[in-house]
């Protein structure tokens, strides 16, 4: 049937406008949650902790199982993937410098998607920010990255509730202070939700890079007293090390810890509403991610949107006696990493390749067909987005300083090696994941283990 003019100008008209939509850049949804572990995701694997909204993200996209941060701290961890350096060219070796300090003319991530045309958005914490000291202020967010630099704020240990200091020995930031409120509206993550939704409510015919930051689950644990009521005591079972666990691991390793070794001085009861406490902070943050990516697909932006949810680094949660991050072993180098990407055939399956956060700067880049900075120290995992079986690197490594103390691990294949130097004392630790994956024996100086020892120490210095 032959169209007349009129037709033939409409269907014209329809075709070129849908190419023309085809063709919209691709936005960006980039979330990172504050000292969150792995373990304690429903994804991956956790048999208590609710995360529905983390776990249907994971459904959706690649889910990476040996992610690795390049920095067991925050601040150093931050300006690492956020600049796509290792800590050793950024220099942010502890939680106070700013990166421009010593790398003035870096290109941010953020800041590459805002010198591209894009509207560059942060809501909360992107950039190092103290918690709790420093919420609700953008010192070290490095205003250059953003069109919008925002700060939610947030009363947290101090907001209304049920809770208590379970280490009223340490100080806030560190304590393991938790807070049950009766509602949401005082925190901090609520209101970067909230925020979030309404950038995407006003730009959505804008292409956009939006940089979320929930602080939770750091301490302080705050979060409404429902999220508490998901995770009665009686169900929550303390990790177990087994006797002697600590025997073979270098002296000089717990004094890097401080005050979160030895359980932090917290009996098994304690260790119990801690746990609950930090289950509930992550169900609290999920909630709020859930709202966001319900606007998200409201909008009907989903399928032109980019979504990767990280934390920072991992978190002990009693391996060890050990608590919260700063250490060397997989518990603290560990990652959640989620990259959901529309049209890639890897959605909904699970990576096992070893990675690291600084590959997170080049992959958004590529997925967004944008030309990254040269200098760029990681490799964009956009192949494992279309196959999660394939190989990625030979090691991920992460690094550590605690006053005189340097400590670096590499993870490979099978294992992790950390070696130790502190005022000429040198120390080495080396784990078979094959037969030891939480890392309670030692091999280094066993017999039989000389040569996987040696060929780590090599790879250390490489």
């Amino acid at each position: 049937m032959l169209m007349n003019r009129r037709q033939f100008l409409t269907t014209s008209f329809a075709g070129a406008a849908a190419l023309a939509a085809d063709h919209r850049p691709m936005n960006v949804l980039f979330v990172v949650s504050d000292d969150l572990s792995p373990t304690a995701l429903g994804c991956y694997g956790h048999p208590l902790v609710q995360s529905p909204n983390v776990d249907a993200l994971a459904r959706a996209g690649t889910r990476f199982d040996r992610a690795y941060c390049q920095f067991a701290l925050c601040a150093p961890s931050r300006a690492s993937f956020l600049t796509g350096l290792r800590p050793d060219t950024t220099r942010v070796l502890s939680n106070g410098p700013d990166f421009r300090d010593f790398i003035p003319s870096a290109v941010t991530m953020p800041q590459l998607f805002k010198n591209n045309g894009y509207r560059s958005i942060r809501e909360g914490k992107m950039f190092h920010m103290g918690v709790p000291t420093t919420v609700g202020t953008d010192r070290w967010q490095d205003a250059v990255s953003w069109h919008h630099n925002g700060s939610p704020q947030g009363k947290e240990h101090q907001s209304q509730g049920e809770g208590r200091n379970l280490t009223p020995h340490i100080g806030q930031g560190v304590a393991m202070h938790f807070v049950a409120t009766p509602d949401a509206s005082e925190q901090a993550d609520f209101d970067a939700a909230n925020r979030a939704i309404a950038h995407l409510e006003k730009h959505r015919a804008d292409p956009f890079f939006l940089g979320l930051g929930f602080v939770r689950p750091h301490v302080p644990c705050v979060a409404p007293s429902r999220f508490f009521d998901l995770y009665p005591l009686a169900k929550i079972k303390p990790f177990v090390n087994p006797p002697n666990d600590l025997d073979d691991i270098p002296a000089l390793v717990p004094r890097t810890l401080g005050n979160t070794a030895n359980h932090m001085r917290m009996n098994e009861d304690q260790q119990r509403e801690a746990l609950r406490a930090y289950y509930a902070s992550i169900s609290f943050m999920d909630d709020q991610l859930g709202r966001v990516l319900k606007t998200l697909d409201g909008l009907k932006l989903k399928e032109r949107t980019v979504i990767v949810f990280q934390s920072d680094h991992g978190w002990h949660l009693g391996e060890h006696t050990f608590w919260q991050k700063r250490s060397l072993m997989e518990e603290s180098a560990r990652v959640p990493l989620i990259v959901s990407a529309p049209g890639r055939k890897g959605r909904g399956k699970v990576c096992r390749a070893l990675t690291e956060l600084v590959d997170v700067y080049p992959t958004v880049a590529e997925l967004c067909g944008l030309a990254a900075p040269a200098n760029l120290e990681g490799k964009s995992l956009v192949p494992l987005l279309d196959d999660p079986s394939r190989a990625h690197k030979a090691m991920a490594r992460t690094q550590l300083n605690a006053g005189k103390t340097t400590g670096r691990a590499v993870r490979t294949e099978n294992f992790r090696y950390i070696q130790w130097s502190s005022d000429g004392e040198t120390a080495e630790e080396l784990y078979d994941h094959r037969t030891d994956r939480h890392e309670f024996t030692n091999l280094a100086g066993k017999p039989g283990f000389k040569q996987e020892l040696e060929r780590h120490r090599n790879l250390v210095g490489a």
